[in-house]
């Protein structure tokens, strides 16, 4: 352990101790001899302003009282597990969402290299053992989703031209952005729509334009959002409408019985099969999720759900109709 740990450390031990550490305790952490934790103290006092004492009746070191906050060390200051633990971070967010912080995260990076050379660290195995592997990922346009970041940060209201996909028609509207939320390697913008009056969920990806607007965002408290966009099944909003009963058998109900879909679910085992209840407002998401698992889950209930995943079923199984297949092969060709 070098001394930039050390004096980390120290600090850590001292500003979190709630009496006097004994020198014993501290060299022991630290693993140094009693010269070198001198030489540490020494630093810290002179170099550092740390206010460290001496109380002879506890025996130990401690912070003496600086001020109306605790004394915090001068500027930015990582260790060495915790400078690797950032880069860890920063490969996951560089590669789970290329480009889209590029430019605001460089002068991080160059600071951060930086350091590394200063403590004669290498960042390169970093980026060879960490992988992220994404399925279906939608990218935003990098300067909108800044846009659309400060202005839910800074409370602001933001114009967006949105071009939806289910009814596939481009409006233009002003929203008070709440949250953003990153579901299933994609983001989206929950916020107040002024153009529909109620809660809407953007698709950051279908955004097509925005600006910030000078106006203050209207605030909608935490619990009205959490029961709007968290009491339903996967990303569509409202109230619940109906409760999923979904029986999964075979080899997917172990691995099911330790996934989570829903936060108000309720699970049992039925005769060697888990039952998994969700609550749902759009069984569209929730129906993808079934048809996922073919043959090792059944719907249970309700009924209309039951139609809906059987209906898919047959649709899907008419592609591999050989004489559907073959008709349709034949009126592409005329």
């Amino acid at each position: 352990m070098d001394r930039f740990n050390r004096i980390f450390d120290l600090h850590k031990i001292l500003s979190s101790a709630r009496y006097p550490v004994p020198r014993s305790v501290i060299q022991e952490r630290l693993e140094c001899s009693r010269a070198t934790f001198t030489r540490i103290v020494v630093a810290m006092r002179d170099f550092l302003g740390a206010p460290v004492e001496y109380d002879r009746e506890r025996n130990g070191y401690y912070y003496a009282p600086s001020g109306e906050r605790p004394y915090e060390l001068p500027g930015l200051w990582f260790n060495a597990s915790e400078i690797h633990a950032l880069l860890v971070c920063q490969e996951l967010l560089t590669n789970a969402q290329p480009g889209l912080l590029d430019e605001t995260l460089a002068p991080l990076r160059q600071r951060i290299s930086a350091l590394l050379t200063s403590k004669k660290l290498t960042k390169g195995e970093v980026g060879r053992r960490i992988r992220v592997l994404k399925i279906a990922y939608r990218a935003p346009d990098a300067a909108i989703f800044r846009k659309a970041a400060t202005a839910t940060l800074e409370r602001r209201r933001l114009w967006i031209a949105y071009h939806g996909r289910a009814r596939g028609v481009a409006t233009e509207r002003e929203v008070s952005p709440q949250r953003m939320v990153n579901y299933r390697d994609n983001w989206y913008l929950d916020g107040w729509c002024h153009l529909r009056h109620e809660l809407r969920s953007f698709a950051m990806d279908r955004i097509k334009d925005a600006h910030p607007r000078a106006g203050k965002a209207k605030e909608i408290p935490n619990d009205i959002l959490n029961r709007h966009f968290a009491e339903s099944y996967g990303i569509f909003a409202g109230e619940p409408k109906e409760t999923a009963v979904l029986l999964f058998s075979g080899d997917a109900a172990p691995w099911i019985a330790r996934e989570q879909w829903h936060p108000r679910q309720e699970t049992r085992w039925v005769n060697g099969g888990y039952e998994l209840r969700v609550p749902y407002s759009d069984p569209r998401e929730l129906a993808g999720d079934i048809l996922r698992h073919g043959e090792s889950v059944t719907v249970v209930a309700p009924a209309s759900l039951r139609r809906l995943i059987r209906q898919k079923l047959a649709e899907a199984l008419l592609n591999y109709d050989d004489d559907h297949s073959h008709t349709r092969s034949t009126n592409r060709d005329r």
